[in-house]
């Protein structure tokens, strides 16, 4: 293992400073292992000429003692869906295989300003439809934690940022950045190991982000323990003039106090009743169980919630990301950029030709979904009533994060993220795309319908010593005690990410 692995961003930027450990040094192991590790497919396209670059002003930097800020020499790794000038950005797609982009998206441009250093882009679900990253025209990324990576024997990252989380898990790179649009980041969190957060819509600006659903995108980060994670966030958030998103006050960093100094007495923990749902194995129920009773020992009031509308909020989901998703696929004819048919016969034939070879069946199937519910029989019945119901899961979040009766409020809320466990490639790929979605998506998508902070953090593993992770939820900008109950929790359980039997063969 790489010694240099185990320091946490702060401590690698501190060894840079010390000249025990160079940004080159690092970048050539990363570079290395991304090699030695492509069995995974976490990446679709490694920059090594450009990272050797940027390690080499890196370098420099720290020996003039300019440095940029507290990223400056760490190892990113960047999801396709984020556009990169000079880089291709397919969207694990037929449909952008060639995609070249003019410019940066703001996280990836925010980065470089902090002196990160990108390794790739990383594998996904095309277009981010998916919770497997099975679909990429790149084929399948496999998940580091796997006791076989033969045949089909394997587990799934997880989706859609699965390239991402196993850059991570993997140890190739410190942070990574997926998107999230009804659990993408914290889904493939806990099926690796890493911690995986969502922040508050419009926190962080998604200009230069390939849109999926506009008004449930938001990018996500990556990184092995929750102060690597601030230090990714203070780095990427803040008001972006680019993104009418954005949320418009300026954003103050996050500064997380030593687990000792935290103090859990005033905090309250709400259990929502609606989680412990159908197919919710007996692992993750006596991980969640665990954890409440560690809050609780800790001084934190533990008391259990409802949040009503959870078991409709599945279905809401489907119906607004199909419609959104017909109204974002419509741009993708063939004209402007991206794959073009070999038809010229007429308009229409090129565009049909043009997307029935570009779109796989998964992207068609939405498209053609979401145009049902978006006709002019069918706009009142469908999508409207989904608006509406979107409108009372979101309510049910601020009742308990702001009920009238403040004895009744809650500080965070804490759920599984995943139902099980990291389910084998096989079984896995036995069921619909929707099914999938479904079954995998539901403890995480309602915090997109309500635009709130969610977090997935790594707890132990299970008796097939796969991670288990649970998710935790705050209300609107509460990132701070998001992170803060995070750490604390995190120093409890003590999870080592890189203590992996599989990821140390394969390096050796």
């Amino acid at each position: 293992m790489r010694r240099h692995l185990r320091q946490n961003i702060k401590q690698l930027t501190t060894s840079y400073s010390s000249g025990f450990y160079s940004p080159r040094h690092v970048v050539d192991c990363a570079l290395d292992d991304a090699v030695k590790l492509k069995d995974l497919n976490a990446f679709i396209k490694l920059t090594p000429e450009l990272a050797l670059h940027q390690a080499k002003e890196s370098a420099l930097r720290y020996h003039e003692k300019q440095q940029k800020g507290p990223l400056d020499g760490v190892t990113v790794a960047v999801k396709d869906n984020f556009c990169t000038k000079g880089i291709t950005t397919t969207c694990a797609s037929k449909m952008l295989q060639d995609f070249v982009p003019p410019y940066n998206a703001t996280v990836y441009e925010r980065l470089v300003n902090a002196g990160a250093v990108l390794i790739g882009k990383t594998n996904m679900d095309q277009f981010a439809m998916g919770s497997g990253t099975v679909d990429s025209i790149f084929g399948p990324t496999k998940n580091v934690w796997s006791k076989s990576l033969e045949n089909n024997d394997w587990c799934i990252a997880g989706g859609s940022s699965g390239g991402s989380a196993i850059a991570v898990a993997s140890g190739i790179c410190y942070a990574g950045i997926g998107s999230d649009t009804g659990g993408s980041t914290r889904n493939p969190a806990a099926y690796c190991g890493v911690v995986g957060l969502k922040p508050t819509y419009g926190l962080v600006s998604r200009h230069g982000l390939i849109p999926l659903v506009n008004s449930m995108d938001v990018p996500g980060i990556f990184a092995r323990s929750t102060s690597d994670c601030v230090d990714i966030l203070n780095a990427i958030a803040g008001p972006d003039r680019l993104d009418s998103t954005t949320i418009s006050k300026p954003y103050h960093p996050i500064a997380l106090p030593e687990p000792e100094q935290i103090d859990l007495s005033k905090i309250r923990i709400g259990i929502p009743k609606e989680y412990h749902c159908t197919g919710l194995s007996p692992e993750v129920l006596e991980t969640w169980a665990k954890i409440a009773d560690i809050l609780e020992d800790g001084g934190a009031m533990v008391k259990q919630v409802s949040l009503p509308h959870t078991p409709s909020s599945i279905y809401v989901y489907s119906i607004l990301n199909q419609c959104e998703v017909a109204s974002n696929m419509a741009r993708y004819d063939g004209i402007e950029y991206g794959h073009r048919a070999d038809d010229d016969r007429s308009t229409e034939d090129l565009y049909a030709k043009t997307r029935a070879e570009g779109f796989n069946s998964v992207v068609k199937n939405r498209i053609l979904s979401g145009n049902y519910f978006l006709l002019r029989e069918n706009y009142n019945k469908y999508f409207e009533k989904a608006l509406r119901v979107r409108r009372l899961i979101a309510n049910d979040f601020q009742n308990v994060f702001e009920n009238v009766n403040a004895d009744e409020n809650v500080d965070i809320l804490l759920t599984p993220t995943t139902l099980t466990d990291a389910p084998l490639y096989k079984d896995f790929i036995s069921l619909s795309n929707r099914d999938q979605c479904a079954v995998q998506d539901y403890c995480t998508q309602p915090a997109n319908m309500a635009g709130i902070p969610a977090l997935s953090l790594p707890i132990r593993l299970s008796q097939q010593g796969l991670p288990i992770g649970l998710q935790l939820m705050a209300n609107v900008l509460n990132e701070q005690l998001l992170l803060t109950v995070t750490r604390w929790i995190e120093a409890q359980v003590g999870f080592d990410c890189l203590n992996n039997e599989q990821l140390y063969n394969i390096r050796k």
